[in-house]
């Protein structure tokens, strides 16, 4: 009794923080997906940043994080736009099963930016005449 009162709580130590280091990770890397996945549809012709927040949030959710933050830049996405930028912040403290140290106060922060489709293709025109 005396081994099994000096170990156990060790031994659920051990076991929960391993936990929580496994979760983290998951989050980490579903946060990098999610990135992704909003940035490939927004930069395709005729996306939206709500397109892209939509889908970001499509895929958080697939692992029950409720609390994040995602930011599409530009807001407003043109014709002439190069380039979308998508980040995602998730706090670990709204998003932890078992409060712990290791991640008080943290924050896991993706960002991704994407080239538009058919934004490469886009060339002066008079340089198409001048051949070297």
């Amino acid at each position: 009794m005396l081994e099994f009162a000096v170990v156990a709580p060790l031994l659920f130590l051990c076991f929960f923080a391993a936990f929580e280091f496994c979760r983290v990770a998951m989050i980490k890397h579903t946060t990098g997906n999610a990135v992704y996945e909003g940035c490939r549809k927004a930069i395709i012709p005729g996306g939206t940043s709500r397109d892209a927040i939509n889908e970001a949030r499509q895929v958080m959710n697939t692992l029950g994080i409720t609390e994040f933050n995602i930011q599409v830049k530009p807001r407003q996405i043109v014709s002439k736009t190069r380039s979308i930028t998508v980040r995602i912040e998730v706090p670990l403290d709204e998003n932890s099963f078992v409060p712990n140290q290791f991640v008080a106060g943290k924050s896991i922060i993706r960002e991704l930016t994407l080239t538009r489709e058919g934004s490469r293709g886009i060339v002066n025109p008079s340089a198409l005449d001048h051949k070297p």
